[in-house]
C-alpha cells in the first residue's frame, strides 16, 4: 500500500512563472488533510530541485506539515523548522558551487539576455530563462564545462532552468532521506515527476507517475497519466487512493 505520495513542483504542481490552478491545488490540499484520518489516503510531500523558500511556501499552500525536500536532497522539517543538508555537501562542494555560480554569472548570463542566476540556492547552481529554446542552447555548453572541470557534479535541465547538482545529491537521495525520517519503505512511496532530474527518484519508489507534459525519457520510467501538470497530480493522488482502498478491502 502507498503510504506517502511525493510530487515534484515545476511541471507537476504548477507551470513555472504562471499563476497556479488554485482550484486543483485546493482539491489536492483537501486530500492531504484527509490523510490524517483515512488510512487509504497517503500523506503528501514534495521533492523539488527548487530552493528552500519556494518549496516551503508551496508546502504551506498544500497543508503539508511533516517533511519536504528542496534542492533535490535537502530536507526541511516543517514541524520543527529545521533544515538538514545532505553530508555529501561538504566544504569542497560548497566552494565549487560558489565557483560555478561565478562562472555562470560571468560566462552565461551576459551571452543570453533575460537569464538569471537562481540566487537563493545553497547546494547547487542554477540558471533560469523563460524561453525553452535559450535553455536548450545553453545546456550543452554548461554540460561541457561541468564535465571538464567539476566531475563531482552533473547537469539537468527543465523547460525554464539548468541545474548543476552534486551527483550524489539527486532526488533518489532526497526521497531516501524522506523514507528514513518518516519510517516509510521505498515501495510504499509514489512519486510524480516530469524532467530528467526526477528520473533517479522515479526509479527508486514503488509507484512512479509522469504527467502528459513530461520529457520522453521520464515517460519511459513511469506510468503516464491523463492530463498535464496539476491535473495529473490530482489524477495520480486519486488513483493511489482507489488502489489503496482495494488493498484494504482485500485484506480485511
Amino acid at each position: 500500500m502507498i503510504k506517502l505520495f511525493i510530487t515534484d513542483l515545476d511541471g507537476c504542481i504548477s507551470i513555472p512563472f504562471e499563476s497556479p490552478d488554485w482550484e486543483l491545488l485546493s482539491q489536492i490540499r483537501r486530500l492531504n488533510e484527509q490523510s490524517s484520518h483515512d488510512m487509504a489516503v497517503p500523506s503528501l510531500s514534495i521533492c523539488s530541485g527548487r530552493p528552500f523558500p519556494y518549496v516551503e511556501a508551496v508546502a504551506q499552500w498544500l497543508g503539508i506539515d511533516s517533511h519536504v525536500v528542496f534542492e533535490s536532497a535537502g530536507v526541511y522539517k516543517l514541524a520543527t523548522n529545521e533544515i538538514q543538508l545532505h553530508p555529501t555537501f561538504d566544504k569542497e562542494a560548497e566552494q565549487q558551487v560558489s565557483e560555478l555560480k561565478k562562472w555562470l554569472r560571468k560566462e552565461m548570463v551576459p551571452q543570453y539576455q533575460g537569464t538569471i542566476i537562481e540566487f537563493t540556492k545553497k547546494m547547487d547552481a542554477g540558471l533560469i530563462h523563460l524561453d525553452s529554446n535559450v535553455i536548450q542552447e545553453m545546456y550543452p555548453q554548461v554540460v561541457e564545462y561541468v564535465e571538464e572541470h567539476y566531475p563531482r557534479f552533473e547537469v539537468h535541465d527543465t523547460d525554464v532552468s539548468i541545474n548543476i547538482i552534486l551527483a550524489d545529491n539527486n532526488k533518489r537521495t532526497g526521497i531516501r532521506q524522506l523514507c528514513n525520517i518518516m519510517d516509510v519503505k521505498p515501495d510504499e512511496v509514489a512519486y510524480i515527476g516530469d524532467s530528467s532530474g526526477d528520473i533517479p527518484g522515479l526509479q527508486f519508489v514503488g509507484k512512479a507517475f509522469a504527467p502528459q507534459n513530461a520529457a520522453e525519457a521520464v515517460k519511459e520510467e513511469a506510468e503516464v497519466l491523463e492530463g498535464e501538470v496539476t491535473e495529473a497530480v490530482l489524477v495520480a493522488y486519486r488513483q493511489i487512493i482507489r488502489e489503496n482502498r482495494k488493498k484494504i478491502a482485500a485484506a480485511g
